[in-house]
């Protein structure tokens, strides 16, 4: 009897230790090259910096009523702040690229952090509110991106998909423009199934969607070729 209580207690405590045990954080470290201008290779695995969002590497702004190819910039830009260095990367998740969502330092230098505040990319509130005051000083002063007109690179993402899913999804931001686009809270996601849905504040899954559209209205997300969720 001693002995099957005693092995009952040690189980316990195994049970007990396993449910208590926090999420722990996926550390890589290494040299880095840069693929566009929010996303690297760091000892040879693929990392989205988490909370923010740079143009696509292939869009252009609109400056002075001329084009100029911000999306190579935000790259350059990125590269002169990882090269030759030791980058570190930590994050939680991946998402649906395999890509560690992390947040990644070039020793004290947080690369995040340093690219929205000198206005390299925007703050990603589809995830994260972590750098909402940096891109609200980036746009005071008109820096990188915020000196020019241009679509939000989610939107512009959206563009490339088909017509039915990115009807009414762009919005073209004007240069210092106060407001900026993140008054939207109405989550669109693709499911696996292949639906296109979206999410209300205060439903169900509202918090764990990670969205890949952003919608002001009901009526813009179905215009876009989504429909409401049916979990609630």
């Amino acid at each position: 009897m001693t002995a099957f209580r005693n092995i009952h207690v040690a189980l316990g405590s195994v049970l007990i230790t396993g449910l208590a045990a926090p999420t722990l954080a996926e550390t890589i470290a290494g040299p880095a090259t840069v693929i566009d201008g929010d996303s690297l290779v760091v000892a040879g695995q693929q990392v989205r910096l988490v909370g923010i969002d740079a143009p696509e590497f292939d869009q252009t702004c609109q400056r002075g009523g001329q084009s100029w190819t911000c999306g190579q910039e935000a790259k350059t830009q990125l590269t002169s702040l990882v090269q030759d260095q030791r980058i570190e990367c930590s994050g939680f998740e991946r998402d649906a690229h395999a890509r560690l969502l992390a947040v990644c330092s070039a020793g004290y230098l947080e690369l995040n952090k340093t690219l929205v505040e000198n206005g390299w990319a925007v703050a990603y509130r589809a995830y994260s509110d972590a750098y909402v005051g940096q891109e609200a000083r980036a746009k005071a002063g008109r820096l990188g991106i915020w000196a020019s007109e241009f679509t939000p690179p989610a939107d512009y993402r959206m563009a490339k998909l088909p017509p039915a899913a990115a009807m009414g999804s762009q919005r073209r931001v004007q240069p210092g423009r106060a407001e900026g686009f993140s008054g939207c809270t109405i989550k669109g996601n693709h499911s696996r199934r292949g639906d296109w849905i979206y999410h209300l504040p205060g439903m169900k899954y509202y918090n764990v969607t990670r969205a890949e559209a952003m919608f002001c209205t009901e009526q813009e997300a179905q215009r876009a070729g989504y429909r409401r969720s049916r979990s609630d």
